[in-house]
């Protein structure tokens, strides 16, 4: 009989520290998606008072906004597409011609401004499908923002010497957002329509 002859073990010491190194590689060279999202702050939660007595609101002082299962956007009595939304925002927000279906203007004392007529009391409510697509979503959000940035930096660059919003100081940009805060209330997704029926 043969004498048996013994394996020699490999040396696994270094196999974590390369396992290690290769994952950290993997992780600083890899490119990921970037998620969208909307920078939004929350209102603080609303007082027991503030509860047990809602607000009333005007109608013409609201714009209402409904995006179904389809990705269609209604906005008061009709359908608009997504491209009209900025524009239709804009002119909801500022009500330029003081019409009578629109925000009603109250004289406010402004920094910067003096007394300036602002359409304080509008709302514009936002109602989702359950069903309706996150692009879908972000594309609505992005439109409304967009008409409040550009009412903001018409009016900055008009008072300001041609600066926009961005580029004012704290006072500045607090006296802009007086004449056009940004009121957007969403009402939990519900289910208004079913791609099925």
């Amino acid at each position: 009989m043969g004498k048996k002859r013994k394996v020699p073990g490999v040396n696994a010491t270094s196999s974590a520290d390369i396992a290690f190194m290769l994952l950290l590689f993997f992780l600083l060279t890899t490119s990921m998606d970037t998620d969208q999202g909307l920078a939004r702050r929350l209102p603080p939660p609303p007082d027991k008072e503030a509860r047990d007595n809602p607000i009333d609101i005007k109608k013409r002082n609201m714009l209402r906004l409904l995006v179904n299962v389809e990705g269609q956007i209604l906005c008061g009595d009709e359908f608009i597409d997504i491209s009209q939304l900025k524009e239709r925002a804009k002119e909801f927000i500022e009500n330029p011609k003081d019409n009578e279906h629109l925000p009603e203007k109250e004289e406010a004392d402004v920094p910067f401004f003096g007394r300036t007529k602002i359409c304080k009391p509008h709302v514009i409510s936002l109602l989702n499908d359950r069903g309706t697509s996150y692009q879908k979503y972000i594309e609505v959000q992005n439109e409304l923002a967009a008409a409040y940035r550009e009412l903001r930096d018409d009016l900055s660059k008009k008072r300001f010497e041609g600066k926009s919003f961005a580029e004012l100081n704290e006072e500045q940009q607090k006296a802009v957002q007086m004449i056009y805060p940004q009121k957007i209330s969403e009402a939990e997704p519900k289910n208004y329509g079913d791609k099925k029926k």
